[in-house]
């Protein structure tokens, strides 16, 4: 209680002296924070303005006068108008002009900024040249002959600078700005007088101002200033009708020597030996060192899985090493002599089929990895296996080129035989599934020996009947795709994490178009809009990234929560389609139940997974010619080719398949089978 007692009878006066501007809570008079109360203090003791004779008298007349408001009887809300008004005033004005002037100024225009300024303004002009004359008469100099032009030039200039390195800057609207290429200090006069009506513009014009007529007069320099700049327009940030003045198809020719960028997927029946395969094909090639493969070898074998060292160079994630099966697409990337290579090992368990066609959606090319073991092929290729699936999946996903890679021919002896039996049962499949015969090539391999991975076999079991390309090398000719660089920009997202810094990243192949760094997308279907920040392609920093590119996005200006897996990003001018209702030609597979009207299925588009429901059945077509052979089906039965309307749950984004091929083809899955791939024909709202 003691305590209590001696605070309450202590006296603060005699700790405190009477013009201690410390002893004042600066919440008592009027609101602004710490560091803006800090600002007056250190301008006022350190750095005197010019007017600081007139305010050491004013503070000697009238104690306080500067800071407080008191005697104006002011409301809260009136208060915190004067307070906003002096904040955007001494941002003009700096420390140019006394708190006094400034706050008779506001009040008595009634909390104009514009009009406090211009009274501000000419009460400065006026009281400067009598300063001036004053200083002239006491000094003994005669002010005769003295040209009026040039002492206003002069007093022009002690004032103005310290306006005029204020700048035009985004949307934010001053009164000053600097002229470029114009020094006020070494021409001995300012660029510009602030005046009302100067602010900032829309960007339209050259300079982004509007000047209209106001009471400061401009003298003959800021007219002269004011005529250079407008005869040389102010450098601004570069539209987005400049940034298309980049030849892409020049710069991907110099970009990586030379080399074609292709995109390639790993497909097949699980345990296959996909991840080893590749894996060991990485090692081979130096993308994975030594000192790194030993620890894989020595973790696998802890593990009891050593079989799997070189499939653990793509299976990262401890879940799949301890399952010893790919859940999730791994991606990568490797070169060859002309082409560099973006490799995607897609899981091969039924399970993750949605992942395999997120991977497959993605893809130029592709691996087909078959178990040349007798027992392990018959298992993968027969009803239930994922090879046919698979195979279906990435022709009806657009991918035309294939190897094929009859993987594990050293448990079989490279026996010509069994190599010989799996081409012919796989022919006849992929022929009927729509590939090209000169389009698929069969290269027999073992990707736990390394052989003929990287270059031809010297086994001699191989060599006596074999004299192909080895793995490598039929990847390597493979013919680089069409490149839609012309068209409008698009990108589907097939992740989206946070960054360390400001905004967010989002990842995915650029389907169309291209993007450089500080453009501005539009997100549907959120119909949101960002910028791009940066722009990263396998890790690495670029300035742009166009079709065919795997490329990470860092974006500002959007909520992260907005972007969904799916999503695509668009050019604003030419943005995508949503919509949940579209009609499509389908091509049935093997199913088991006809399909009907109000059929439920799952959609895959891209990356996108929605379900839907068939709304309508249209038509049925002929397979050759494309003609309509009935009309208003009752019921699609396998192999049929149809006319359907789907009707999605959410909006999704897609384009037609006449101008868009990349984006206008999906998957129908039901039941854990895939039953159908399409095309988007009409969109409806």
């Amino acid at each position: 209680m003691a305590r209590h007692r001696n605070v309450r009878g202590y006296n603060y006066d005699e700790d405190f002296e009477e013009d201690d501007l410390y002893g004042q809570s600066v919440e008592d008079d009027y609101c602004i924070s710490p560091s803006t109360a800090a600002q007056f203090i250190y301008s006022r003791r350190d750095n005197p303005s010019p007017f600081a004779e007139k305010e050491e008298h004013d503070y000697k007349d009238n104690e306080h006068s500067n800071f407080s408001v008191s005697s104006h009887q002011l409301t809260g809300t009136e208060k915190a108008q004067l307070d906003s008004c002096l904040d955007h005033m001494r941002e003009v004005l700096g420390e140019s002009v006394p708190e006094k002037m400034m706050v008779e100024a506001v009040l008595n225009s009634k909390f104009d900024v514009q009009q406090a300024l211009d009274f501000v303004l000419a009460q400065v002009n006026k009281h400067d040249m009598k300063i001036k004359d004053e200083d002239n008469v006491i000094s003994g100099k005669a002010t005769k002959g003295i040209n009026r032009d040039s002492q206003t030039t002069r007093t022009e200039s002690d004032v103005v600078p310290k306006v005029t390195k204020m700048t035009v800057s985004g949307k934010k609207q001053s009164t000053g700005f600097e002229v470029p290429g114009v020094n006020a200090e070494e021409n001995g006069h300012n660029a510009l007088m602030p005046q009302k009506g100067i602010s900032a513009g829309d960007g339209n014009s050259n300079l982004g101002i509007t000047e209209v007529p106001s009471k400061p007069a401009l003298s003959s320099q800021t007219v002269q200033a004011l005529e250079e700049q407008n005869a040389a327009p102010t450098p601004v940030k570069k539209s987005g009708k400049a940034k298309q003045q980049i030849d892409v198809k020049a710069e991907l020719e110099k970009r990586q020597g030379g080399k074609h960028l292709l995109n390639l997927v790993v497909i097949g029946h699980v345990d296959a030996g996909k991840s080893t395969l590749m894996g060991h094909l990485l090692y081979l090639l130096g993308n994975v060192n030594k000192r790194t493969m030993h620890k894989y070898e020595q973790e696998s074998k802890k593990a009891g899985k050593a079989s799997f060292a070189y499939a653990w160079v793509l299976d990262e994630t401890g879940e799949e090493r301890e399952r010893g099966v790919t859940m999730d697409v791994g991606m990568t990337k490797f070169e060859t002599k002309t082409k560099v290579i973006t490799l995607m090992d897609a899981p091969g368990h039924k399970d993750f089929i949605p992942n395999m066609i997120t991977g497959a959606a993605q893809a130029d090319v592709a691996i087909l990895v078959v178990d040349a073991s007798r027992g392990e092929f018959e298992a993968g290729f027969e009803t239930g296996g994922q090879t046919r699936e698979h195979g279906l999946l990435v022709r009806s996903l657009g991918v035309t080129q294939l190897a094929v890679a009859v993987n594990k021919m050293d448990q079989v002896n490279w026996k010509q035989e069994r190599f010989l039996e799996i081409v012919v049962k796989l022919g006849q499949f992929l022929k009927q599934a729509g590939f090209k015969e000169s389009d698929v090539a069969y290269i027999p391999t073992s990707g736990l020996g390394g052989e003929n991975l990287v270059t031809r076999s010297l086994s001699s079991e191989l060599t006596k009947w074999y004299e192909g390309k080895c793995l490598l090398e039929q990847i390597d000719s493979f013919k680089p795709p069409q490149r839609s660089v012309d068209k409008p920009f698009r990108l589907c997202v097939s992740d989206v994490f946070k960054d360390q810094g400001s905004g967010f990243c989002v990842t995915g192949k650029i389907e169309a178009g291209y993007v450089q760094v500080g453009d501005r997308l539009l997100a549907m279907p959120p119909n949101e809009t960002c910028s791009v920040k940066g722009i990263a392609l396998h890790s690495e920093p670029v300035d742009w990234a166009a079709a065919g590119d795997h490329v990470s996005l860092t974006l500002t200006g959007m909520d992260i929560i907005k972007i969904k897996v799916g999503c695509i990003f668009c050019c604003p001018k030419e943005p995508i389609k949503v919509c949940t209702r579209f009609r499509a030609r389908l091509l049935i597979f093997n199913i088991e139940i006809p399909i009907t009207k109000g059929f439920p299925v799952l959609l895959h588009y891209q990356t996108v997974s929605e379900p839907a429901t068939i709304r309508r059945l249209l038509s049925v077509l002929h397979k050759n010619t494309g003609e309509v052979t009935k009309k208003k089906p009752k019921c699609l039965a396998k192999g049929q080719n149809a006319i359907i309307e789907l009707q999605t749950q959410r909006p999704i984004a897609l384009e037609l398949y006449k101008d868009f091929k990349e984006l206008g083809r999906f998957m129908l899955r039901y039941s854990g089978s895939t039953i159908a791939a399409g095309v988007v024909t009409e969109i409806k709202e």
